[in-house]
């Protein structure tokens, strides 16, 4: 099991477009990156990966709006309207033609920025979110895009769903204080409003699915072969239709980044590097 400290990681709050934020940020240096929470995670997502991530290339991680320690707006609950959101971060923080890394919740968004705003984002790196359509879920994710009725979930111990999740890492040890950030983060209603997001793709993925051809931002994409949640095949369903498209399939399950985070380091400082410039 790998554990590691939250040390590098501190997290400040800035308001943009009226809603107040929560980011992290590390030393300015070389190129920008735009890192985005996964679901049901926070910044602290990418303590694994932090410190290599952060040795050649300057770092925003953002807790996405509804998501983590960052303030819900109703209107940006869905992947289009997130997507327009990421270009008003970056153009708050100064990024000039940042890379973005978007898995889980992030890949449709960070799809949707990079096809509205041609030649804005430099690369994006995605995977383990939903992205196909018709739509390829499993486990608990499948039910709470489908389910006609929230009531059981407005109901349920919200600490008892994230809980789920921060417990099924299988090679990640969790420092406390990073689950209870998780866990926090989702508190009252604020993870069944949550899925709102999700809730959306049955809607907006079909839109996403006709503009994939024309998106020249280079993406790769990171997914676990054991993914049960948002099996491989939606990254294969994007890496089919994307013009400039690399796809790295890992040995773990959904939550990449964390349960790989040497592989998911070594493959996204590559990327960064050189890679990108080569699909």
């Amino acid at each position: 099991m790998t554990s590691v400290s939250n040390e590098s990681i501190q997290p400040q709050f800035r308001t943009i477009d009226g809603v107040k934020v929560r980011f992290a940020e590390s030393e300015d240096r070389g190129d920008h990156a735009l890192l985005l929470s996964p679901w049901p995670e926070s910044v602290f997502a990418y303590a694994p990966t932090w410190s290599r991530l952060a040795e050649n290339t300057h770092l925003v991680a953002i807790d996405l709006p509804g998501f983590g320690h960052s303030e819900r707006r109703d209107d940006l609950m869905s992947p289009r309207a997130m997507g327009e959101f990421l270009i008003r971060v970056a153009d708050e923080f100064g990024l000039d033609h940042p890379h973005v890394v978007g898995p889980d919740v992030g890949t449709s968004a960070s799809l949707f920025a990079a096809a509205a705003h041609p030649g804005r984002l430099r690369s994006l790196v995605i995977g383990s979110g939903g992205a196909s359509f018709p739509l390829q879920l499993g486990g608990a994710l499948k039910e709470w895009v489908e389910i006609p009725d929230l009531a059981g979930y407005r109901a349920a111990d919200p600490r008892a769903i994230v809980g789920v999740a921060v417990s099924s890492f299988a090679r990640y040890e969790v420092p406390d204080a990073i689950a209870e950030d998780y866990l926090s983060g989702y508190d009252g209603d604020r993870f069944v409003e949550s899925m709102r997001y999700v809730r959306a793709y049955p809607t907006e993925l079909p839109i996403l699915r006709d503009l994939l051809p024309g998106i020249e931002t280079p993406v790769l994409h990171i997914s676990g072969s054991r993914d049960e949640v948002v099996p491989t095949v939606n990254s294969e369903y994007l890496h089919e239709r994307l013009p400039h498209s690399k796809l790295d399939v890992l040995d773990v399950g959904h939550f990449t980044w964390e349960d790989a985070a040497d592989e998911y380091a070594g493959l996204v400082t590559s990327w960064w590097a050189k890679d990108h410039q080569a699909v």
